[in-house]
């Protein structure tokens, strides 16, 4: 999966479809393989349960961590906060939207990927994320968000992520898309991409540090690369089972 241009945190399993999953569908391809072409009604992308998205929220990172962290739920108009935590941290759950608009399940209803950011990635990462899905509940078109997207980093209205800018996604019930279900546990880390994968070894054999590719089908750069660190328990510490390394 790709982003263009884009300064959100990507959805985990669209950063692990990077590196261990076919290239998705190019725009233009068949309805067979678009399965999502256009948004589903609203609906179909909230929970009706409050206190269920609290709770699955928190279920992003370990209990130390999540239970005093503020979580927000999403709305018909955008997230709101449903909790006001006091550890910096933000935890929510993601929707398909957070992917790239090239993604075949942009769209998907069923995704629900629980998050909690640092207090960093609270400062430097989210507000392109909340924008995001504000773009998305207004109606939007995937082209439309693009170039949306485009426009606000040519004006520089997202700030580059700061040092610290992390998330956890370790959450056993997350659902990352179709094809990749609840993948695994893992850790997030956002970086300038002026921070090459090499830098930290990603992709390598044996190496855990994992990264899309860093430039796009058209030539072009992310703004951030979003480096992925599985590891061995969910968040209720409970055994993860081992995926295969993309590079062995």
């Amino acid at each position: 999966m790709r982003m263009v241009i884009l300064m959100t945190i990507l959805l985990a399993g669209a950063a692990a479809a990077q590196t261990d999953a076919p290239r998705p569908a190019a725009a233009g391809q068949s309805p067979a393989t678009q399965p999502y072409p256009t948004m589903a009604p609203i609906e179909q992308y909230l929970m009706p349960d409050r206190d269920a998205e609290i709770a699955l929220a928190r279920s992003a990172a370990p209990a130390s961590i999540a239970k005093d962290a503020t979580v927000f739920v999403l709305t018909r108009t955008g997230y709101e906060t449903a909790v006001e935590g006091k550890n910096g941290f933000v935890c929510l759950v993601d929707r398909g939207w957070q992917a790239s608009p090239s993604d075949p399940e942009f769209w998907n209803p069923k995704v629900r990927a629980p998050t909690c950011l640092s207090i960093q990635a609270v400062r430097s990462v989210l507000p392109a994320q909340m924008k995001r899905t504000e773009w998305a509940l207004a109606g939007l078109s995937k082209d439309e968000i693009k170039a949306r997207t485009k426009a606000a980093l040519e004006k520089k209205e997202f700030s580059p992520p700061e040092v610290g800018a992390m998330s956890y996604m370790m959450s056993k019930q997350q659902y990352l898309g179709d094809r990749f279900t609840h993948w695994q546990p893992h850790l997030m880390f956002y970086l300038p991409n002026t921070v090459k994968g090499a830098d930290w070894g990603a992709n390598l054999p044996k190496s855990p540090v994992l990264l899309g590719p860093e430039e796009n089908p058209d030539g072009t750069r992310e703004p951030i690369n979003v480096f992925l660190v599985p590891v061995s328990q969910w968040s209720d510490d409970t055994p993860a089972p081992a995926h295969p390394h993309p590079a062995q």
